[in-house]
Formats: structure tokens, sequence, C-alpha cells
């Protein structure tokens, strides 16, 4: 499907998500993957496209790391749980959240070292509920709290430095990172602060070249900033609501977006009915391979 002139992106699989989050590349599988946390099901379809594969859980997932050419470990809003791709079969692997019932997982993604970045935030989005963890080999850590919901969480090329991001701030930070395992070195610092009528923050990735791509909730629209934290470029999107970029496809050099139908009135799905549905965007930029997620 090839979307009206004006905008810079097409609908790759229309799945009307309520809250699609999490995509994640798995050049293995040569497929992506990603999470309707609010519906508590994990999508999976072939970078060629065809009819995605749907799992349904009995709790909210949201992001996942990339373990082997089946598993994934999968954050949920009780534990970090190894999930079978090809079965369908669920292992909880490390309690996380599970005595917070007001508590859900949110945006991850793993670094160069294996550690897994997770957030977490209040189901209903309270004021400063949220955090930033760290987890790798069994170990698990909080790195920053007091986040309402936790965003844009991806690494520099080579994992030294971090982006995170609370959304309701319109604010992303970097960190710098150190390389071998994935912890803060020193104190985040302010990277970028949304104007008004840039959106919120939401999902983030960064290409082979250091540029941020962070889809922005409300305006319709992924920006683009160089590492310097000047922006680069927008792209205009046909949904009010993305949720996260990924990079995809045999050479990592399309970009998949995740989208929300989530809170939308009838009205405004008859605006844009590609709500919910996954996009990808009209350019060819280098992403980078995701790290596999250290277990063990």
């Amino acid at each position: 499907m090839t979307e009206p002139p004006g905008f810079d992106a097409d609908v790759w699989c229309s799945c009307n998500n309520e809250l699609g989050e999490g995509p994640l590349a798995h050049p293995d599988r040569h497929s992506l993957i990603w999470f309707d946390i609010l519906q508590r099901q994990i999508f999976e379809r072939d970078f060629n496209g065809g009819e995605p594969r749907v799992h349904t859980l009995d709790v909210m997932p949201s992001a996942a790391g990339l373990i082997d050419d089946r598993r994934i470990l999968v954050a949920t809003e009780v534990d970090l749980r190894l999930f079978d791709l090809d079965t369908g079969a669920a292992q909880p692997l490390q309690p996380f959240l599970d005595r917070h019932d007001h508590l859900r997982s949110n945006d991850g993604r793993v670094h160069p070292s294996g550690a897994f970045w997770i957030g977490s935030m209040g189901k209903n989005a309270e004021p400063r509920a949220g955090a930033v963890w760290w987890f790798r080999a069994g170990d698990l850590r909080l790195l920053f709290d007091g986040i309402t919901i936790p965003n844009s969480i991806s690494f520099v090329p080579g994992g030294g430095a971090a982006y995170f991001a609370d959304t309701p701030k319109g604010i992303i930070w970097r960190v710098a990172v150190d390389k071998d395992t994935g912890l803060p070195e020193g104190e985040p610092v302010e990277f970028v602060r949304f104007a008004s009528g840039d959106g919120a923050p939401d999902g983030a990735v960064v290409d082979a070249d250091g540029h941020l791509w962070v889809a922005a909730w409300g305006a319709s629209a992924v920006h683009v900033f160089r590492p310097d934290g000047q922006r680069l470029s927008s792209y205009r999107l046909p949904v009010s609501q993305p949720t996260c970029p990924a990079f995809f496809g045999s050479r990592l050099d399309e970009l998949a977006v995740t989208t929300a139908r989530e809170k939308l009135i009838a009205e405004a799905l008859a605006e844009e009915p590609q709500a919910g549905s996954v996009l990808k965007l009209r350019c060819a930029v280098p992403g980078v391979r995701e790290p596999n997620v250290r277990i063990a």
C-alpha cells in the first residue's frame, strides 16, 4: 500500500496494533519482531512480507533482545523471559517488576556488551514512577529512576554512549557508557529538548553514522538528529502516534516504524486508518545489527 503524496512512508504491515512497540530485526531469521503491548502479543514477519506470525502472552511484553536463531529475551510486566519464536514456548529467566502491580516494562535495547537496558513505567503513566534498568548474565541493576515514561533507549556505534528520554518532559539525555559492561559512566547530560510542535520523544534507534532516529509521538513524524544534537531532517508519517523505529531488511538499510491506535476516538481513526500499522520509511540508510543479549 502506498500513501498519498505528502508522506514519507508506506504501510509495510497492516496489523491494527493498539500499542505497537519494540521493533527488532532478526537478520538470521530474515524477520522483523515487534509487540502490541496492550494486546499482549508478539509479532514476527519476514523481511519480504507475507502474513505475520502472532503469539499471544498472558502478560504485557514490550521489548526484546536476540539470543540465537530461535529465542529472544522478552521484557514483560513481571519478568524477563526466554521466548521461542518457532514454538511460542516461554520460560521465565529473571523476575522483573513482579512485586509492583502498578508497573510494566516499556522501551529497551541491547548494548554491544550484551547488556539489556530496559525501561519501566506506571501502567497509567504515573509521574516519576518509571526507571531505566540494566540486565546482563543474571545481574539486574537500577540505573536511573524518577522517570515518568522512559523511551529512546539506544546506543552509539561501538557502545561508548547511550541515549534515553522521559517522553512527557520532551527531553532526550546522553550519557557516557563503559564499552565492556554497558554501565553508565558519569551523569547524563541533556542532548535534545523537543520544542512545541515537535511531538514527544518515543522510541529511537541509531544508524551506522551515529545519527539518532526518534519517533515523535503526537507529531506524525520521525526526527533525525546529528551526534551534536542538531536536527538533520524529519520524515512525515500518515499517523499521529509513531512509537519506535528499527532498521531491517537483508542489508539493514530499511527503516520500519511501529505505531499506535491507543486512545484515538472513532473520528481520529477515520482520518488516519493506518494507525496501528507498521510503516516503512522511503529512505535507504545503513543501520547496525542489534547485539545479542547475554543471559549467562
